[in-house]
């Protein structure tokens, strides 16, 4: 039986990434990395609805190892699929890579210290074949969403409209809806980048949303990136660019957690000086406080010109149901439609619905606690990536794949096969995210769980976790490693 002594599990941001600090930092490490899909690309290869694009600015959503190479700060969806392909060609990543093997089932022994892994191969022709592997250490990199669907709600009436109904993550490809009429329902960050997309080719569209979201224009090119480019050599610009972007996402974050009032009217003045007359305070001032949902952002203010032109509409209402032509609000009114677009969020799913057991038993992911935002209590030799809910992904993946290198070199040159986190005492117990939207409190009874106090809570901010992470002792006390018993 095949053994590798790391096994990653996806081929996206993290997954190259992974591979990357492997190479770097464990070049002893036998590892391959397992992509389900054909393709490189994660998040980046399976959304194609239109206008898909970076949520957060390409400078920390990009590689440190790699920077962003252009002043284009939010990139569309091709670009950042192509720039994570030529990171793998270009660090030999993209060898140790194989298409189109779903991991199923992982089974960890503490006699063996191994996990022995089952999945499925599927080859050109469709024709699925069982593997069997075993590993050292379990690397999950498959991000924390269901890839199989979005989240669908009852749709009272959908069997009767006439017209076609898609949710953005299974976009056809032969989608034509040009002249169209368009309702979007959801108010997100998938909505709020389909509607402007939508618009020059869609007769109109209207976004159809059952409570606001704060919704911030930013600049699509970075004018401070590119002068930096050109007073600096490039990897200090690099940097220099990375922490701007850092800092000023942490500043803007504290600002609206500590002021929401004053958050609010802020958000609110940039939103009414982009509409001008335009401007309903109905459709753009959410129930909640800032942050306590993730921020929207749209490039150019994008959405907002779409709405001052005419082409889009934005109705604050709830679904009563469908009817033939379109849809029937709860206030009575109706929207005609000829295709509806349910941007209605996503499925959470942890380690890509993968089963898991150790020493026979079954994970059960709500009975266990996050330790240092990647490994779970009393669970051996596993880690997973788990982005930031304020900032971008890639920040918070790289510095776990740093540790996970850290702890897989500590246990080589010490000669040991085991690394398990133990609570030591009580760590508290809390939501690992605590955030208000519906897809994460739709999921929340199936997560794990984050304690009240360092290092079983997760702190979403890059500078503790730099000093966590990075700089924090391997052997803390709470991370025990030691040597398989002899077989």
């Amino acid at each position: 039986m095949e053994h590798l002594d790391v096994l990653v599990v996806g081929a996206g941001l993290s997954g190259i990434a992974a591979g990357h600090y492997l190479q770097a930092r464990c070049p002893r490490h036998r590892y391959a990395i397992f992509e389900a899909r054909a393709a490189i690309g994660g998040t980046w290869d399976l959304f194609r609805y239109p206008g898909i694009r970076s949520d957060s600015d390409m400078y920390t959503l990009g590689y440190s190892f790699r920077p962003w190479p252009s002043d284009v700060a939010i990139a569309d969806g091709a670009s950042i699929r192509a720039y994570v392909e030529d990171t793998a060609r270009a660090e030999g990543i993209d060898r140790h890579i194989r298409f189109r093997h779903k991991v199923t089932r992982a089974a960890w022994s503490s006699q063996t210290a191994r996990w022995t892994v089952d999945g499925v191969r599927t080859d050109d022709d469709g024709v699925a074949t069982p593997f069997t592997l075993t590993c050292g250490f379990l690397l999950m990199c498959s991000g924390y969403y269901d890839y199989a669907a979005g989240h669908a709600p009852d749709l009272p009436g959908v069997a009767e409209f006439r017209g076609r109904v898609v949710h953005p993550q299974a976009w056809p490809e032969d989608l034509d809806y040009t002249g169209q009429r368009v309702v979007v329902i959801g108010s997100g960050a998938t909505a709020v980048t389909l509607v402007p997309s939508m618009a020059d080719r869609a007769a109109h569209v209207t976004m159809l949303q059952r409570s606001p979201t704060y919704i911030v224009s930013r600049p699509q090119r970075d004018a401070a990136a590119r002068w930096l480019a050109d007073k600096l050599p490039p990897r200090l610009a690099a940097d220099a660019t990375r922490w701007k972007s850092v800092l000023i996402g942490k500043a803007f974050y504290d600002f609206c957690r500590r002021f929401p009032e004053a958050a609010k009217k802020l958000i609110a003045r940039g939103v009414r000086a982009q509409l001008g007359d335009a401007y309903d305070p109905t459709h753009f001032t959410p129930r909640y406080q800032p942050w306590d949902q993730r921020l929207c952002f749209v490039p150019d203010a994008d959405l907002f010109r779409a709405i001052k032109a005419g082409k889009v509409d934005v109705v604050t209402d709830t679904i009563e149901r469908f009817t033939p032509t379109g849809l029937r609000l709860t206030s009575g009114r109706t929207l005609d439609a000829d295709l509806v677009v349910t941007a209605t969020g996503l499925r959470l799913q942890l380690f890509g619905g993968m089963a898991v057991t150790v020493d026979g038993a079954p994970l059960v992911p709500p009975e266990h606690k996050v330790y240092k935002g990647t490994m779970l209590s009393d669970v051996p030799n596993l880690a997973f990536v788990l982005g930031y809910t304020n900032a971008s992904w890639t920040l918070k993946a790289e510095l776990i794949l740093q540790y996970v290198c850290r702890v897989l070199g500590r246990m080589e040159r010490r000669g040991l096969t085991t690394a398990v986190a133990h609570p030591d005492g009580d760590v508290g117990d809390e939501p690992v995210l605590d955030f208000s939207s519906g897809y994460v409190q739709r999921a929340l009874p199936a997560l794990p769980r984050q304690g009240s106090r360092v290092p079983w809570k997760l702190y979403q901010s890059y500078v503790r976790d730099i000093a966590m992470l990075r700089r924090g002792e391997v052997e803390d006390g709470v991370l025990r490693l030691s040597r398989a018993p002899a077989p």
